[in-house]
């Protein structure tokens, strides 16, 4: 999977919304599945549209290493699963919890491309995910 760095350098370079549209895709298409096991009521995430699953695990510490894997049943969600787990994946606890990736989306032109139940989709994911965060920081 390209970085976020990486991810964001390639939306400035491509102009045409079709393009951008078919790089999440293929972001989607680089995604490790899932295995059925995790795809479970658990680790579904609540208020998308399409099926999405969110798996973590967190490390030890007062401020932990969070790592995020994701799965979705639909080609456009899963490539934002991956730029959303390209955020926040393999950081410190205090540090997801500080970072909105809604800004990031937002900076590359991608949420104003997004149908409403997208959008408030990849809000539910980034909440979720923040909300862990700050459930390990007080753990």
């Amino acid at each position: 999977m390209p970085s976020l760095q990486q991810i964001i350098d390639d939306f400035a370079y491509l102009d045409e919304w079709e393009d951008r549209y078919r790089y999440v895709i293929e972001l989607g298409k680089q995604l490790p599945d899932l295995p059925e096991s995790e795809k479970t009521a658990e680790h579904k995430v609540q208020g998308c549209a399409s099926q999405v699953w969110l798996v973590s695990e967190t490390g030890d510490g007062d401020d932990p290493v969070i790592t995020f894997r994701g799965d979705s049943d639909a080609h456009i969600v899963r490539g934002l699963v991956a730029i959303v787990l390209a955020v926040y994946s393999d950081h410190k606890a205090s540090e997801i919890a500080r970072t909105d990736a809604l800004d990031i989306f937002n900076s590359i032109g991608l949420v104003e491309h997004l149908s409403s139940q997208r959008a408030n989709g990849l809000r539910s994911m980034v909440n979720r995910i923040r909300d862990e965060a700050a459930r390990a920081l007080t753990a």
